[in-house]
């Protein structure tokens, strides 16, 4: 397997080697994780009561296999139920079950890092943003050769 050098932790003025694929060392990234919680707030707090937890458990008795696996020809045991139009606190579509569905966790993290802003997409004001198309960079000559 190939070897890939250590990196610095990208916390600011963090100079703890870390293995690659990791963005901090352990201390830091338990203090961003801690933020990350604290700035979303409880389950409780999301909107994901006793009446959630009821739904979701039905759910997935009924609905135990992956939908995207499923798509894609492989059977996973599902783990979450996703709402496929997120429903930012609306109560209509946070228990419709038509606008529910199970997914495996690698098939809802890809998806709401894609919905939420993750891998490079921006978000603002709650929506998706197309990010702008890049040019590549073209050195240009301008016939002077000194």
């Amino acid at each position: 397997m190939p070897w890939k050098p250590k990196h610095r932790c990208i916390f600011p003025g963090c100079t703890i080697l870390i293995e690659s694929g990791l963005s901090y060392c352990p201390e830091h990234d338990a203090r961003i994780e801690s933020q990350r919680d604290q700035s979303r707030g409880t389950s409780t707090q999301r909107g994901y009561n006793a009446q959630w937890r009821r739904l979701r458990q039905w759910w997935l008795n009924a609905h135990p296999l992956c939908e995207e696996c499923k798509k894609h020809g492989i059977l996973t045991s599902a783990t979450l139920v996703d709402h496929i139009i997120p429903h930012h606190g609306d109560s209509n579509l946070l228990y419709d079950p038509a606008n529910l569905q199970s997914l495996c966790t690698p098939c809802h993290n890809r998806k709401t890092a894609t919905e939420d802003g993750g891998l490079g997409n921006a978000r603002m004001n709650g929506q998706l943003q197309p990010q702008p198309q890049l040019q590549p960079l073209t050195p240009t000559f301008n016939g002077d050769l000194t």
